[in-house]
């Protein structure tokens, strides 16, 4: 994902700028002269100019299960031949039946339905609708609760009811006028940087629990409809896990207000942090009101995302209007629908959901090992297959570095560069009101101990060479 506009690449050269004008693609940078893929195996991109990239975060944390996988594409092709597209006003499919029922079961039957959308955006949308739409079945028409609470700087989604819910600075900014003044935003389970000196993990727990219930407050008795939150924050902060018993007390500040807990798990979710679903993990065991799911979920293999809906929410709608107050010319798409049981088929048959848990304790030794002592490391966290490296320019007082200096997209880019080969994502989160840098590793739950080993070897090798090189020291001063 190329940065925000605040932080996008530096000016490419003459020939790289006229070279990216030629494509008719309106790329995300048009400064970037874009690599090609031209296959993509296991583990690997291959590019057009023969070099071989070793895929350590699945884009975006989403190739689950690595890249060219038969199981998922023959199920994809049969479901062509059998029905590519059907209307869901109308119509449905084996597929998005045998789907979603498997999505209810691996709650537990702690959800009850599922709404099937393309992207995590549109997930988004869908619950904050979902949400909306409860309180006017349950209270009527003129119920006042039309607001939602959640944190900073989290990171919804891209279109602007999902960017009005994120709380990220630098993405909101440019499209700041636009955006839903019904959103509030409060402070992130962060202990980095949130915990105070002396503060007990319970003390910060309980503070951030009294400083969402003191919004609630705030806005007002019955005017909130829901208070949303990423289970484990992916690419705004940097995989941070919340602290044991932060959701349990965050549901309990929702019940005393009669408000729902919307869980974003599109970026966590999907068996990426050693558990199907991140709230199932002994650290959350809360149940959410209304999940939204995505990046695992399809493994890249088709655009597919949904929203998980409790019961109580389907109860009061099905004994109400009887319908959800939304739709997609492509919701519930029969292919991605397929692609999607497919994928969650091989992580159920082959146990990967275990396995991501023994591989991540391998990962998160290895970089801690590796990479804590470093002078420009200031914390090395994650959980599973889900790991965030947070640099900082002073470890003692935790200063982040100038945004202006890019830190992490320019790590990616030597990542990507000979001799190296590897992709790492790179992020920014939330420091002192600005931004802080880090990259994510967040490779396919099918690598090997071998590949785990050589990714934590390499990470440190693209980092050495990043900040210490010998034209670069004073920069970093």
């Amino acid at each position: 994902m190329t940065p925000p506009l605040e932080t996008s690449s530096p000016r490419a050269s003459v020939n790289e700028t006229q070279k990216s004008q030629t494509s008719s693609v309106f790329h995300r940078s048009m400064d970037e002269d874009f690599l090609k893929i031209i296959s993509a195996d296991g583990i690997y991109l291959n590019l057009e100019n023969g070099q071989r990239i070793l895929d350590a975060t699945g884009g975006p944390a989403v190739a689950c299960l690595g890249h060219n996988n038969p199981s998922v594409k023959a199920a994809m092709v049969a479901q062509i031949n059998s029905t590519a597209y059907c209307h869901s006003m109308f119509f449905t499919t084996e597929a998005t039946e045998q789907l979603c029922d498997k999505l209810i079961r691996g709650t537990g039957g702690q959800m009850s339905k599922a709404f099937i959308a393309s992207s995590g955006s549109e997930a988004i949308e869908a619950a904050i609708k979902m949400a909306r739409q409860y309180f006017v079945e349950l209270e009527g028409p003129n119920t006042k609760r039309q607001d939602f609470i959640s944190r900073k700087p989290g990171f919804h989604g891209t279109t602007i009811g999902a960017l009005s819910l994120g709380g990220h600075p630098l993405r909101r900014k440019l499209f700041e006028p636009l955006l839903g003044k019904y959103v509030s935003h409060v402070s992130p389970c962060y202990e980095y940087r949130g915990l105070e000196d002396g503060e007990s993990q319970d003390g910060y727990v309980k503070r951030l629990a009294q400083e969402l219930d003191d919004e609630f407050r705030r806005l007002g008795p019955g005017t909130v409809c829901a208070f949303a939150a990423e289970t484990v924050v992916g690419s705004a902060l940097g995989c941070v896990s919340p602290l044991p018993g932060y959701f349990a007390a965050m549901k309990r500040v929702c019940d005393k207000h009669g408000a729902l807990l919307i869980l974003d798990e599109v970026m966590c979710g999907m068996g990426r942090c050693g558990y199907l679903h991140a709230w199932q993990s002994p650290d959350v065991n809360v149940v959410p009101d209304i999940q939204t799911i995505g990046k695992g979920l399809g493994g890249g293999y088709a655009p597919i995302s949904a929203m998980l809906i409790g019961k109580k929410i389907v109860d009061v709608v099905s004994s109400g209007s009887g319908a959800f107050n939304h739709g997609h010319t492509y919701q519930a798409h029969p292919v991605a629908c397929a692609a999607a049981l497919a994928v969650q088929n091989v992580i159920e048959d082959e146990g990967l959901v275990g396995r991501v848990r023994a591989l991540g304790a391998i990962l998160g030794a290895g970089l801690k090992s590796q990479l804590s002592k470093r002078w420009y490391v200031g914390d090395v966290r994650g959980v599973g297959l889900f790991w965030a490296i947070e640099f900082v320019k002073n470890k003692q007082t935790r200063e982040p570095f100038n945004v202006s200096q890019q830190i992490g997209f320019r790590i990616h880019k030597v990542g990507i560069s000979v001799p190296y080969s590897i992709l790492l994502y790179p992020g920014g989160g939330y420091a002192d009101g600005s931004t802080s840098d880090h990259i994510l590793v967040a490779p396919p739950y099918t690598c090997s101990v071998n590949d785990i080993q050589y990714i934590v070897t390499t990470v440190g090798r693209v980092l050495d060479d990043f900040f210490n090189r010998s034209d670069s020291p004073k920069e970093f001063e």
